[in-house]
C-alpha cells in the first residue's frame, strides 16, 4: 500500500481483513540499523505514529467487526487505546506529579504548620501505579518469551524519565498534523552503514522448518507480517 507511512502495518491489517491467517514466526532474525541521533529517532518515530494514525484510520471500518473478533475487538482497539488514546492523555500524569512536587515544595516551606503530604502521596501512588503496569506488562511478556532478557527489566521505569516524554511528544505531534490535515512526507533516515552483523550460524535450541519451497539457508530471514 502507498496511503500510509507504515505500510507493514497497512500490510497486515488488510490481511487480517480479507480473512487472512496471519502467522508469527518467533525464531525470524531481521537486522536493522537504529537512528543514531535523537534528531532522527524522532523523525522515525514521528513516522510510525502518524502511519499508525493512517492504518487504523484507514480499517476503521473493521473496528469491533464481528466477522474479523481479532482484528476488531483486538488489534484494531488496543492501538486505538494503547497507542493513541493512553500516550496522548500520560503527559498529563506526568505534569500532575511535577504539579504535585513543586506545590508540596512551596507549601513546605511557605507553611510548614499546616502543610500535609496527603496530595503529594496521591500523586505519587497514582504515578506509581503507571509504573507497575508497565512493569506486569512487561513481565508477562518477557515470561511468554523463550529467551527473554530479564536483566533489561529494569530500564522499564527508568525509560520513563526521558525517553517516554520523547514517545509523547511524536505521538501528540502526529495527532495535532492528523487533525489539522497535514501531508505528511516519508523522509529519509541518514544511515551510517557502522552496524556489524554477526554472520556466525545462530545456535538454537530448536530450529524451524523450513516452510514448503523455501531453502533451509532463508528460512530464517523469512517471516509473515
Amino acid at each position: 500500500p502507498h496511503d500510509t507511512l507504515a505500510e507493514d502495518q497497512d500490510l497486515t491489517l488488510a490481511a487480517q481483513s480479507a480473512g487472512w491467517v496471519v502467522q508469527f514466526d518467533p525464531d525470524a532474525v531481521a537486522f536493522t540499523e537504529a537512528p543514531q541521533t535523537v534528531a532522527g529517532l524522532l523523525k522515525q518515530r514521528f513516522r510510525w505514529s502518524f502511519g499508525t494514525l493512517q492504518c487504523v484510520w484507514k480499517h476503521r471500518k473493521d473496528l469491533f467487526n464481528r466477522k474479523r473478533p481479532a482484528l476488531g475487538f483486538v488489534a484494531l482497539p488496543q492501538i486505538w487505546l494503547f497507542q493513541i488514546f493512553l500516550t496522548t492523555a500520560a503527559p498529563l500524569v506526568d505534569l500532575a506529579v511535577i504539579f504535585s512536587l513543586v506545590d508540596a515544595a512551596f507549601g513546605r516551606i511557605s507553611h510548614p504548620v499546616e502543610w500535609n503530604s496527603e496530595g503529594l502521596t496521591r500523586a505519587l501512588l497514582y504515578w506509581s501505579a503507571f509504573v507497575l503496569v508497565d512493569l506486569a506488562a512487561a513481565t508477562i511478556g518477557m515470561a511468554m518469551e523463550r529467551r527473554a532478557p530479564w536483566g533489561s527489566l529494569w530500564w522499564i521505569p527508568a525509560q520513563r524519565f526521558g525517553y517516554r516524554q520523547l514517545m509523547y511528544y511524536v505521538v501528540v505531534k502526529a495527532v495535532v498534523s492528523a487533525v489539522h490535515g497535514r501531508r505528511v512526507e516519508w523522509g529519509s533516515l541518514q544511515r551510517t552503514a557502522t552496524a556489524v552483523v554477526d554472520d556466525r550460524p545462530d545456535k538454537r535450541d530448536d530450529p524451524p522448518a523450513s516452510p514448503p519451497g523455501i531453502p533451509k539457508d532463508s528460512a530464517s530471514s523469512t517471516a509473515v507480517a
